[in-house]
Parts: C-alpha cells; structure tokens; sequence
C-alpha cells in the first residue's frame, strides 16, 4: 500500500473507533435504566442533583473533604480526614454527617463514632456519639445521645473566619476573653443542653445542662446498680438528691 494511503487509512480508521467509543460511552451513561453490580470499588461517591450540587458524598478517609478543598462553591478548613458520609443541603451547605474510625495505640486502642444533625448554615445540634479508649490498661467506654445549643447568629464561613483569627492570638488569657466576645454574640461556640446514655464513669441515665454547659441535675444507675437523682447549683454544688444520702 501507498504510504500516504496507508496513513489517510489509520487516521480515519483511529477517529472511526474515537467516535464509536464517544456514542457507546455516552449511551451508556444517558441509560436511566438501573445498573446493578455484585461488587463496586470505590474511593468516593458524589450525589448530586441535576444542577450539580452535591447531596450527599462517602468516602475514604484519604478523600475526606479537608484544608483547601472545595464541595459546592465552599472551601474547607483544616480538620481530621475519616471516613464516612456528608450531607448537604438544597443550598449546597453542609448539614450533618456520619464518621467512624478506630485504631491501635502504643498505650491500647482508641475508636469513634458520630452521627451529628447541624443548625442551618452552622455546626451540631445533634449528635449520636461513642468512643472507647484504653490506655495502660484500663478501658474508657462511652455512648449518648446529645443535644446542644449553638449560637443565633453562627455561620460556618464566620467561625472559620473567627476560628483562625483565634489562632494568631498567643496570650491565652487575651484569646479566651476575645472567644467569649465572639460567644455572647451568639457568633461562635455551643454548648450542651441534655444528654442521654452511659459516661466513661459507667453512669447511665439523663443529665441536663444549663447555658453555660454545667451539669444542673442528672438522673442514673450508676456503676454499684444504684439509682441517684440529683441537682447542682451553678458552681456545682449538690442542692438535692433522692434517695436521701443517709
């Protein structure tokens, strides 16, 4: 054959096949039939609605939304990377998630779970919560369901702004005062209000907080099967029990 035919010959031949993939790959994916696998690798999925906007992600921990990355026009800051699911809202804010690790330690072994629901536009107002800890040999378990109050005019863009102006303050003192500058104005910290389940003490019952986030009275069975019902004042003194002590 000619070489020059033989070239016209492989590049219409290479842009026959180019475009043949393109429309089998593109009728592939406009299928909106259901596809069905007995087994997916995956380091991380995006739901996203027809606009674009992510819904929902999971993912690994090494794709964990963190410092500098970007999910629906918002950057993140710097924070552990786990793995677990995000949830975000119609206007693309995140809203809650669902994370989890656990790992051997030089001292034992320390494990998590949450399950966390947030106000609009801020953090946690609910949490399902675990940890277990052990460390030189005694073990640390914990579970509760929390609910917390957070501030009226807290957005997540605003306590980063605040969260990393804190952090250029090196006076303790001077940075506690400026954080509770920021608290009073409702612009920034939580606290939490009541919390059911078992402490790392082995307390199981319910424990009530005030605003400030002090214990003011919890009901439990403690460690000994003993049943307690208490109430502190605001420094944490105790104000009443039932039963009695004797």
């Amino acid at each position: 054959m000619n070489p020059k035919r033989e070239l016209i010959f492989l590049r219409t031949f290479a842009v026959s096949v180019t475009a043949l993939i393109g429309v089998l790959t593109t009728v592939a994916f406009k299928n909106k039939g259901n596809t069905q696998f007995d087994t997916i690798d995956v380091k991380r999925i995006n739901i996203i609605e027809n606009d674009g906007t992510v819904k929902m992600l999971i993912t690994n921990a090494a794709n964990f939304p963190s410092k500098g990355d970007e999910i629906n026009g918002r950057v993140y800051h710097e924070r552990k990377k786990r793995a677990g699911m995000l949830f975000y809202n119609e206007e693309g804010i995140e809203c809650g998630g669902f994370i989890y690790d656990g790992k051997k330690t030089e001292k034992g072994h320390s494990s998590g779970l949450s399950l966390t629901f947030d106000q609009y536009d801020g953090d946690q107002v609910m949490q399902l919560i675990t940890t277990d800890a052990k460390r030189d040999g005694k073990r640390y378990k914990a579970g509760r369901l929390v609910f917390n109050d957070r501030g009226d005019n807290e957005t997540q863009e605003m306590t980063q702004k605040i969260s990393k102006e804190l952090r250029t303050i090196n006076d303790p003192a001077e940075r506690r005062a400026k954080f509770k500058e920021y608290q009073q104005k409702g612009m920034i910290g939580g606290v939490p209000r009541v919390a059911l389940g078992q402490t790392p003490g082995k307390q199981n019952g319910l424990f009530l907080y005030d605003s400030n986030g002090k214990t003011r009275a919890k009901f439990i069975i403690d460690e000994d099967n003993k049943i307690k019902l208490e109430a502190y004042d605001e420094k944490g003194n105790t104000v009443s029990t039932w039963p009695e002590d004797k």
